[in-house]
């Protein structure tokens, strides 16, 4: 199909990037398992076609595959071509070529025997081409295994297929998954506002990490999906696989690796893939992953030594000479999708989806949903398919032979017969002797307490243990009626920003505390305090420390120390010159440097990459030194606690005139958004005013529009803070700094520096090349967005987003993250 001339330009400019050439292999060529440095590699070298061991088999089998540093990414006969080393993988005379296994049967061929074909070629894109001449008669990319990679056109008469699963494109637009090439389980549509009558959709996977759906009557090209490290072009490779559990995930590697890393994936929930735990199997998640079950000791596993093939009754119902008896599996639900959906759901409710199942001679399971509906859906096929859950509303049934056996609890498993009835006494006293010790210790410690309270002992030895704590880096858990003393009252007030406002306080030990109350938190008691822990346990000379938090019923709060010269923004842009507020060049030039290397630490140096979301300069506050520590981070975080990496903009906060283009445009936002920001904070370290500032000397353009002007003329100068005039500034410096920022604010996430980058760039250890021109997009009404801005907070609300967002499941998500400013 054509793509829209935008997506051409960037498939030449890519083909052009990648120096697309490839390596002739001749007629009659043969690889085989025992001779692997024979492989026919891509003139680069990325890709190489050849024999690879197929992992957890005992025996030595083989598959023939194009790999990307070792990652396969086209199989020859898929699933089903596995052979034994006596192999071989021949490019016949006649243009055909065949996987052929030891026992000289033919498991696979591409079917070009006397087409005309004279050559075969592997590219530098890993497309593996049959050729007469320049005419393609057949290639990997219009034949696709398990796997599409960039610049693959994946259309609607072809089929990722992995296992019992499969993934087609519909000629509505539709992206389905399915189960044994009927059962849909996963129907996205990538946008609402696409109309049906689509001519040759077609998918596209960008090397930058965007799924696209392209057709003609498509303005422009739809996204489908972004990988959470969308953007860092030049240093991933990205392909779009359908796995061996049924999901549809996009992978990114680093070249030569050998490792991939998961970037997105379309089913959330991996318990919701229909037949993941094999037939009658119930899929559950233990702390982090999902395992598979059976439904009680009536059944066994197929296969013992793997628990996704499913089980069996261990008295099948035809062999049952007793009565059939219905086994009840609370919070638990057999998964219904289509077809099957429209013609097994009914209204019943939970007595009559039990008994009508029973009395069914073709029923073997159902579910009533418990959710005040009624409805009730009977299994009359002979494959079933299981979800538990705590949180499931929904109530099944399956059918067993005889007596129920249901599973005993996980501490039970362990215990013999035998040994049950003695580690049963030896809990109760275990429990009988601890409860006694604790409450002689809450006796003694009452007697004392009320013995001593009013000691003056007693408070200098709370202050004592308060100090204690502080000092050893562990977050302190203060109750709300302590820091209510502590601030008195919530009188005196430091300030207010979008996530609640900062009081002054003074702690037990003396010491002086900045307390923040938070507004709009949506996490429960345990997440609020895991959150905590994580933000407490950031520690670096450029960040600001937690030094506790409260947790009482709707109580929120975090305990952070004390900057005494408060935010630089308020010796930035103070209305009037005061000798005391003024900040000098060599003082504002480390605090560009120290901020940086804050940043720098979050996002490169952190065991999960903490992305901020909100660098301004209310945000980087000044201790008694004048040394930057920046704030605020882990807020966004408290405040939606879903994971953002492959979320669209529903709602976010940022401020007016750091939101970086992403933030409006409805991309993802990783950690080149606080690039731009800090970026923006850096033009007004330099300048001493507002970014988004307009004036007449500016021509009444937007400052860091005029800034550049004035850069690109050779007139740095003029862009200095003019109440440093008489005072002593290093040029070289102020040279790096505006060349930086002009760096941190391009449009392009993929130009931006990394922040590591920046801090060597500042402190002259890397040259720096002359910045482009910024074409950052202008904050204001963008199409598909609205935006309301209020004095400092933005709030952004999607009218039709262009990608899918997330459920809350595997909060779902039980990958590594990037969070989004924890």
């Amino acid at each position: 199909m054509v793509m829209p001339s935008i997506s051409l330009s960037i498939f030449i400019l890519y083909s052009v990037l990648c120096k697309i050439a490839y390596a002739d292999i001749e007629l009659g060529s043969t690889l085989r398992p025992t001779n692997q440095s024979s492989n026919w590699n891509s003139p680069n070298n990325t890709f190489s076609l050849g024999f690879i061991p197929v992992p957890s088999t005992t025996l030595s089998l083989f598959s023939v595959a194009i790999s990307f540093s070792t990652i396969p990414i086209w199989k020859a006969g898929g699933d089903s071509g596995v052979v034994d080393s006596n192999s071989r993988f021949e490019f016949l005379q006649n243009g055909n070529l065949q996987l052929i296994n030891g026992s000289n049967a033919v498991l696979w061929q591409s079917n070009t025997a006397d087409r005309g074909v004279t050559v075969a070629t592997l590219d530098n894109l890993g497309n593996l081409s049959l050729k007469n001449g320049s005419t393609t008669i057949w290639s990997t990319f219009e034949n696709p295994t398990d796997t599409i990679l960039p610049n693959q056109n994946f259309t609607t008469d072809k089929t990722l297929k992995s296992g019992s699963y499969s993934f087609n494109l519909l000629q509505s637009g539709n992206l389905t998954l399915k189960w044994n090439t009927d059962t849909i389980y996963w129907n996205q549509r990538p946008n609402s506002s696409i109309s049906s009558n689509l001519t040759a959709p077609s998918l596209g996977l960008l090397q930058t990490g965007v799924l696209q759906l392209y057709d003609l009557n498509l303005p422009n090209p739809v996204v489908v999906a972004y990988s959470s490290d969308y953007g860092e072009v030049s240093e991933f490779f990205r392909f779009l696989r359908l796995d061996s559990d049924g999901n549809l995930r996009i992978y990114s590697s680093i070249g030569g690796s050998g490792n991939s890393t998961e970037r997105w994936a379309a089913v959330l929930d991996q318990c919701l893939v229909y037949g993941w735990c094999g037939n009658l199997g119930i899929c559950s998640y233990n702390e982090t992953n999902p395992i598979c079950g059976c439904p009680s000791r009536n059944f066994e596993f197929l296969d013992p030594n793997d628990s996704r093939k499913g089980c069996k009754r261990k008295v099948e119902i035809s062999n049952c000479s007793g009565g059939v008896t219905m086994l009840q599996l609370d919070n638990t639900r057999f998964l219904t999708y289509q077809p099957e959906l429209s013609t097994q759901q009914f209204s019943a409710g939970i007595s009559g989806c039990r008994s009508n199942c029973q009395v069914d001679g073709t029923c073997t399971a159902s579910t009533s949903l418990a959710d005040g509906t009624g409805m009730c859906y009977m299994k009359t096929t002979n494959f079933v398919s299981g979800y538990h859950s705590p949180a499931l509303p929904s109530i099944s049934y399956v059918k067993v032979c005889g007596t129920l056996d249901p599973n005993p609890p996980p501490s039970a498993l362990s215990m013999t017969p035998s040994s049950k009835t003695y580690k049963l006494r030896g809990w109760v006293v275990a429990v009988v002797v601890l409860a006694t010790l604790l409450l002689v210790v809450l006796l003694e410690g009452g007697i004392w307490f009320w013995c001593c309270r009013n000691s003056p002992k007693f408070g200098g030895l709370s202050a004592q243990y308060a100090l204690l704590e502080y000092a050893s880096g562990a977050p302190i858990q203060f109750s709300y009626k302590e820091l209510q003393r502590s601030t008195k009252g919530f009188k005196e007030k430091l300030g207010s920003g979008g996530f609640g406002s900062v009081y002054r306080g003074i702690l037990a030990n003396r010491t002086v505390v900045a307390v923040k109350q938070l507004e709009g938190i949506e996490q429960g008691e345990k997440q609020f305090r895991m959150e905590v822990a994580t933000i407490s346990s950031t520690h670096h000379l450029n960040l600001m420390r937690l030094v506790g938090f409260c947790s009482e019923g709707r109580h929120r709060l975090l305990v952070y120390e004390f900057m005494k010269n408060g935010s630089l923004d308020n010796f930035l842009f103070m209305v009037e010159e005061t000798s005391g507020k003024l900040l000098n060049w060599e003082t504002r030039f480390n605090i560009a440097l120290g901020t940086a290397k804050g940043i720098t630490y979050l996002h490169e140096e952190c065991r999960d990459c903490i992305v901020h979301c909100d660098i301004k300069p209310e945000n980087i506050l000044l201790d008694e030194n004048y040394n930057a520590k920046v704030s605020d981070f882990g807020l966004s975080k408290l405040i939606n606690p879903k994971d953002h990496r492959y979320r669209t903009l529903t709602s976010v906060r940022g401020t007016r005139g750091y939101l970086a283009p992403e933030w409006v445009a409805n991309l993802p936002v990783t950690s080149k958004s606080d690039v731009y920001s800090y970026g923006m904070v850096l033009l007004e370290i330099v300048s001493g005013r507002r970014n988004f500032e307009v004036s007449e000397e500016t021509g009444r353009k937007k400052f860091s529009t005029w800034a550049y002007e004035e850069f690109e003329r050779g007139n740095v100068f003029s862009i200095v803070d003019k109440k440093l005039a008489e005072h002593e500034v290093d040029m070289e410096q102020v040279m790096r700094a505006v060349q930086v920022s002009f760096w941190c604010i391009q449009e392009q996430p993929s130009q931006r520096p990394k922040m590591g980058k920046v801090v060597q760039m500042l402190e002259g250890i890397t040259a720096i090349e002359k910045p482009p021109v910024p074409k950052a997009m202008t904050e204001g009404s963008v199409s598909g967005t609205s935006m309301t801005v209020s004095n400092s907070v933005i709030e952004l609300s999607t009218v039709t987003a262009s990608a899918p967002a997330p459920s809350s499941s595997s909060s779902s998500f039980r990958a590594s993250r990037c969070v989004t400013s924890l």
